[in-house]
């Protein structure tokens, strides 16, 4: 898998005259709060990735069992995105998110605490619903209370913990397993989600209640809206590994989905208060930057995924290795977060978009000519392209649909906008086991062709391992033909993932074309009214 706000500056804002809001410590504390709030919430999506084997034997589980660790909370947390935007108005930011970190930080414990494979998905699900309403809460906030000169330092950290959390989350679970056990990957949110849990409850008082919206509540829009994202969740993380339509589960949560949409889209547009208002997709902004916040999504979870796979599959790396080699991500996006934070004040927000698409589209380009021998230097390039486009990207982006909304529809956008992140995530990890599966069947069938008996090459790298083997005193034919198997199935797999970053690479330069479209707002004269 895989939510970040963007500068506000004098040339990124509507032209509207507003009010301005007090500015004090006092909200920065509970800004910082709710931020490292966000930043637990979005790493706990990828933290158990690095230790599902360890997970599985504690809780005896099966290898069919297993993935609902993590499929479960992203079915559960992509439903209560959208929501949120409905629930932080109706309930304020204050009790939404203090509820939300707290639900979040004991559904944490009752993880840990999980002696079976149903009790830990039953309290995945619940700590992904939970948590899942302070991502979108947090870029609304930032619109709501910070001027417009504490933008360009505001925007690039929302913007880097929303990237590196995710890039750093397989990271950080392989040391806490490595260092204690994999029970430390759900206590480690005790002490913090405490500590957000009281500063938001005391500190936050951005907005009040409006208890009217939960009259006429649209019951048959959240259902619908339920079955809709979680079928279509479960059949994009189950379908590459169940040959999609060739297993029956798949088959209904597509028509359950398909259902579920219908519904949803026709009480989003009849019910006094619906669930979702998706008349924000007028906005032009808001729906281009959807898109590309859509691909972007792609990126972001997609190569978080791939690079572990050549690492592990064709290095041989551990989990440690693999973090310590893709620290060069994390470490780009540190250094380039107040680099773009400065230049969103000083330059079209439009060429930085254009410049970080580009710049991940060279980068996987790149990592399209790899080779079972590429190492940490032959990565370098690639992962500092990634590391600084991200952030590059993700700023601008925000600024330009977000920073157009009107205040009181803020929220409601904030929701929609992490939504396409995440479900850009979603769809890019189908896709891209989808194309590896597919792919490296067809490199295996062709270098199956090149190995065959009679292929004098072939032969010779057969004898010149028979011999090898020998010396050794095992059954040197045997063993030789193992692993000559086991070198053609290294290659497959290189080679899909060749193909894999270059359909990675197609999408982002497609998204080129869609920049120009994006509107550059005209300058605010003041920041934005929380009310």
């Amino acid at each position: 898998m895989a939510n970040v706000v963007a500068a506000i500056t004098p040339a990124s804002l509507p032209a509207v005259q507003l009010p301005a809001r007090s500015f004090n410590a006092r909200k920065i504390v509970a800004f910082v709060a709710m931020v490292f709030g966000m930043f637990m919430s979005i790493l706990d999506i990828q933290i158990v990735s690095a230790s599902l084997s360890e997970i599985q034997a504690g809780l005896s589980a099966s290898a069919d069992e297993i993935p609902w660790v993590q499929t479960s909370y992203l079915i559960a947390e992509v439903i209560m995105i959208p929501l949120s935007g409905f629930l932080s108005r109706a309930f304020s930011t204050r009790y939404m998110f203090a509820l939300s970190a707290a639900g979040f930080t004991l559904m944490s414990f009752m993880c840990a605490t999980s002696s079976s494979i149903s009790e830990m998905v039953v309290w995945r699900a619940l700590q992904g619903f939970i948590g899942g309403g302070m991502i979108p809460t947090v870029f609304a906030t930032a619109y709501m209370i910070f001027p417009r000169e504490k933008q360009p330092v505001v925007a690039p950290v929302i913007g880097l913990v929303a990237t590196l959390a995710p890039t750093i989350g397989p990271t950080v679970g392989g040391y806490l397993t490595d260092m204690f056990s994999w029970h430390w990957l759900f206590l480690v949110n005790i002490v913090p989600g405490i500590l957000v849990t009281a500063l938001t409850w005391f500190l936050v008082d951005f907005d009040e209640p409006d208890l009217s919206l939960l009259e006429n509540f649209d019951w048959t829009g959240l259902i619908s809206m339920a079955v809709f994202l979680g079928a279509l969740e479960y059949v994009l993380e189950e379908g590459p590994t169940k040959n999609w339509f060739d297993e029956d589960w798949i088959f209904y949560g597509t028509i359950a989905s398909a259902a579920g949409a219908l519904v949803f889209f026709w009480r989003a547009f009849t019910a006094k208060n619906p669930i979702v208002d998706l008349t924000t997709f007028n906005n032009r902004n808001f729906w281009t930057g959807c898109l590309l916040s859509f691909v972007l999504g792609i990126g972001l979870y997609g190569l978080t995924y791939i690079y572990p796979v050549y690492l592990a599959r064709v290095r041989g790396y551990s989990a440690l290795m693999i973090g310590e080699t893709m620290f060069v991500t994390g470490l780009c996006q540190f250094i380039t977060a107040p680099i773009a934070g400065r230049l969103t004040t000083k330059m079209d927000p439009r060429i930085l978009i254009a410049l970080g698409f580009s710049g991940f589209a060279l980068g996987t380009w790149q990592a399209s000519y790899v080779t079972k021998d590429w190492d940490f230097y032959e990565l370098l390039v690639p992962q500092i392209l990634r590391g600084c486009s991200l952030v590059m990207c993700f700023i601008p982006i925000n600024n330009l649909t977000l920073g157009t909304m009107a205040p009181e529809r803020l929220k409601n956008a904030s929701g929609l906008f992490n939504l396409t992140r995440n479900l850009g995530g979603a769809v890019g990890l189908a896709v891209i086991n989808t194309v590896l599966n597919k792919r490296m069947d067809l490199h295996l069938a062709r270098t199956h062709e090149v190995v065959a008996w009679g292929r004098s090459q072939a032969e010779e790298t057969l004898n010149a391992l028979m011999q090898a083997f020998a010396s050794r005193g095992s059954d040197a034919e045997l063993a030789a033909i193992k692993q000559l198997a086991a070198i053609v199935r290294r290659e497959a797999v290189v080679m899909a993932l060749s193909d894999v970053f270059l359909v990675i690479t197609a999408a982002f330069v497609a998204m080129l074309v869609l920049i120009p479209v994006m509107r550059r707002p005209k300058p605010q004269m003041g920041p934005i009214e929380a009310h």
